[in-house]
């Protein structure tokens, strides 16, 4: 079957519009064109794409089966022309990077900045969310490179260790837990916590390190998906968190320490991930190639 990229693009419309007459207003066509443009889309397939529902249109089963593919196809079509662009432009190009919340804030901005002073050419989307649905983004080709903890084995992913980040156990230097010379797992679940939502792995990292060894979870009085907000209110309301060691360092006013107990010492890899299947443009492995050189000195940095 032959199917033309700009048929299959009207025929998107008409399915999103739910009727041919705004589809063609939108699109700058005249209805009989459109209308054309469905007939020959239901002579190559052999079946029906539409039927008539109240005033509008709504897809067949086939429709919907064609819509699924249509957008498969015209998405990996505009990917092929901008890699086509980048690569015709050298080190130029428009880059999309995926962030969390903590990369955004502390490491994206000195890693553009840097970028930017080796290449005016380079444009950049920066898309900040949490891990789990940039991986999708990534998967899907809706952003090119993947920057923070790098996921568990993935068959679709190349990913680039940067530096390693340790995450530890932490409570205000007044807290009672501090008055113990040898704090312990039991130790620890005496006492309210802090922490980030059930769904990131590091708080399932720490659940499974009291539960593996026969311990309840902790006792947990706040919980959230922006892990950002968490030295402040570990601080302030004194209560015992799972943070990055890296912030101990960084947040000198919340007057935080690190409880030494080994079971609750975490260690992950932060690094870059992108499409194994896709084509890295000159422009996003130049970012990549920046990460791996001075990425350790940011992460150290912040």
């Amino acid at each position: 079957m032959d199917y033309s990229l700009r048929d299959l693009k009207f025929f998107e419309t008409v399915a999103e519009l739910g009727n041919i007459g705004r589809a063609a207003d939108m699109l700058g066509r005249s209805q009989p064109a459109i209308t054309k443009c469905i007939q020959r889309l239901e002579e190559s397939i052999g079946g029906e794409l539409f039927v008539r529902a109240g005033r509008g249109i709504t897809l067949t089963p086939v429709g919907e089966l064609l819509l699924f593919r249509s957008r498969q196809l015209t998405s990996k079509a505009a990917e092929i022309d901008r890699e086509l662009s980048d690569f015709a432009q050298g080190n130029g190009g428009h880059v999309r990077i995926g962030s969390g919340l903590v990369s955004a804030d502390q490491i994206v901005p000195d890693l553009c900045a840097k970028i930017l002073a080796g290449s005016v050419r380079t444009t950049f989307e920066i898309v900040v969310d949490s891990n789990i649905p940039l991986r999708e983004d990534l998967r899907n080709g809706s952003i090119d490179l993947l920057l923070g903890l790098l996921p568990t084995a993935d068959p679709d992913f190349t990913s680039v260790a940067i530096a390693e980040e340790v995450v530890v156990a932490v409570a205000p230097s007044s807290h009672p837990v501090f008055a113990e010379a040898d704090p312990t797992l039991e130790t620890l679940l005496q006492h309210p916590w802090a922490l980030p939502s059930e769904k990131l792995p590091s708080r399932q990292w720490l659940d499974a390190a009291f539960t593996s060894r026969g311990f309840r979870r902790p006792t947990v009085l706040l919980e959230t998906n922006a892990p950002a907000l968490l030295p402040r209110v570990v601080s302030d309301a004194g209560l015992i968190g799972f943070l990055p060691r890296r912030v101990l360092r960084r947040e000198h006013a919340l007057d935080l320490r690190e409880i030494p107990i080994g079971e609750t010492t975490f260690s992950r890899q932060f690094g870059v991930s992108y499409r194994r299947a896709g084509l890295l443009s000159p422009a996003a492995r130049r970012i990549v190639d920046i990460l791996v050189s001075v990425g350790p000195a940011i992460l150290a940095d912040v």
